[in-house]
């Protein structure tokens, strides 16, 4: 089981830690901190039960019990590592495990339950799960169908080669099209942001009650009207960042306080807007990283002075200081041992701030790292 063979192959704790990292400007030469975290290879508690194994890690988040949950892809397995479900056996592991799954603590599955597998998990106060896909669908904890996000009817007609999407929903559509990218709660005012991957990725903001449209706006503030379906340019390093006036692609979103985060993976950079919808700055992560780019993943430190930022190409989570936007630490490496990632995808925190995370294949796994 691949999950297995990656994540024991380290038993013993190994302390991993933030070491300098590269300022949000190329130039920038920064005062660095160091903080620790160690990497705990006793969580999860492994192997699974029923034979299951983990496929790529969609969505992590923690709940006010302190109950981690992880979003899964099983169908990634195929028949790479399924292969106690063929006909016949072939080995005596393993089998897909249901979509959704549920730890404590101490590493003990309390939780497991199917739902279409997809992108994002969220945990509400009121203890309902939010799980993305080509909509929300809202459960209780032992996995019960509470509600379904609405979501537009129509879907975009698939792209020809090489040229623009043909699109069937109107411009400037309020209503989810594709399907959830990524997500946040702001409870206090009752509303969820969500990034809907439709155009290479919205915001869109709606009542957590009603799931009434409220607002929504692409990169710079731009009005949903506007955003086009024009092909996206690559990204290239040796531009200003304003060169790209939509998102590239892979947006996702945290709401910490006043700023509402958004990550554009591939132009490696975080715009920062209020919660109206103004934009009011940006910043590079990893500026120079070309491919699937740098920044995915968002979560928040225990003293909130800093986001943790998950870096998919460059498999490191960066520490970014909340009042200077510059990068001042890291943590981790490329590697498929214990504490290095391969495809590094979802970050979360619990309430002591341990720090989880969550890559896709080859790893296919989920790892804590304690928080010092």
């Amino acid at each position: 089981m691949r999950t297995v063979r990656f994540t024991r192959l380290v038993f013993a704790a190994v302390t991993v830690a933030l070491l300098a990292g590269a300022g949000a400007q190329p130039a920038a030469q920064e005062t660095q901190t160091v903080a620790k975290f160690t990497f705990d290879g006793s969580w999860p508690k492994l192997p699974l039960p029923n034979k299951w194994t983990f496929g790529g890690v969609t969505g992590l988040g923690v709940d006010n019990d302190d109950i981690i949950w992880v979003l899964h892809r099983p169908n990634d397995l195929n028949d790479t590592e399924n292969f106690a479900a063929v006909t016949p056996p072939q080995a005596e592991c393993c089998v897909k495990a249901p979509a959704v799954l549920a730890f404590d603590r101490q590493g003990n599955l309390v939780h497991s339950w199917d739902t279409p597998q997809g992108h994002m998990l969220m945990i509400d106060s009121k203890d309902q799960v939010w799980v993305g896909s080509d909509t929300f669908r809202i459960y209780t904890k032992p996995g019960k169908l509470v509600a379904e996000f609405p979501r537009h009817p129509q879907r975009p007609v698939p792209a020809k080669p090489g040229g623009p999407p043909a699109v069937v929903v109107p411009a400037g559509t309020e209503a989810l099209v594709v399907g959830v990218e990524g997500a946040s709660f702001d409870e206090k005012a009752r509303e969820v942001y969500l990034i809907d991957n439709y155009l290479a990725g919205r915001v869109l903001v709606f009542d957590m009650d009603t799931y009434k449209f409220k607002r929504g706006w692409g990169a710079y503030g731009k009005p949903l009207s506007e955003i086009g379906p024009m092909p996206r340019p690559d990204y290239d390093a040796k531009v200003p960042l304003s060169t790209y006036k939509d998102f590239l692609g892979h947006v996702t979103i945290f709401v910490a306080g006043n700023d509402v985060y958004v990550a554009d993976r591939q132009a490696n950079r975080i715009q920062v807007f209020t919660k109206p919808g103004k934009f009011v700055r940006e910043y590079s992560v990893a500026p120079q990283t070309l491919g699937d780019g740098s920044a995915v993943g968002l979560a928040l430190t225990k003293d909130s002075r800093s986001l943790f930022v998950g870096d998919h190409m460059n498999n490191v989570v960066w520490l970014v200081d909340r009042s200077t936007d510059k990068v001042t630490a890291r943590i981790g490496y490329l590697g498929r041992n214990g504490g290095g990632f391969n495809a590094l995808h979802m970050v979360a925190t619990d309430s002591d701030g341990n720090l989880y995370t969550g890559e896709v294949d080859p790893n296919n796994r989920v790892q804590r790292f304690l928080a010092r």
